[in-house]
């Protein structure tokens, strides 16, 4: 299992918008992705911040939806955020939620 860490600087009072969005566009758009499992994220409005995280199969999958259609998803994003959000990605070692397969030793 792969993931994909999204921070964002939400511009102020945006986080309920910012969250509607990611709930009626955003998700709905990973769904149609291949080897998308799930999505988590945070938002402080105190703070006009938010993080996400994606969770896919594999990297490949998280670089091909990265690649094709993440562009997309930030322009729809363009009135909500202050800059450029920073992703980090990683493999996944522990779940409470998933299986994941042994990682070798």
């Amino acid at each position: 299992m792969f993931a994909r860490k999204v921070c964002l600087k939400l511009r102020p009072g945006m986080a309920v918008a910012y969250t509607r969005m990611l709930e009626n566009e955003i998700i709905p758009i990973l769904r149609e992705q291949k080897g998308f499992n799930d999505e988590i994220s945070f938002v402080s409005g105190e703070r006009s911040e938010a993080v996400a995280i994606s969770l896919w199969d594999a990297a490949e999958s998280a670089e091909v939806y990265h690649r094709e259609t993440y562009p997309s998803v930030l322009r729809a994003l363009e009135g909500l955020i202050d800059g450029e959000p920073q992703v980090n990605t990683f493999a996944v070692s522990n779940s409470t939620i998933h299986k994941i397969p042994n990682l070798p030793r």
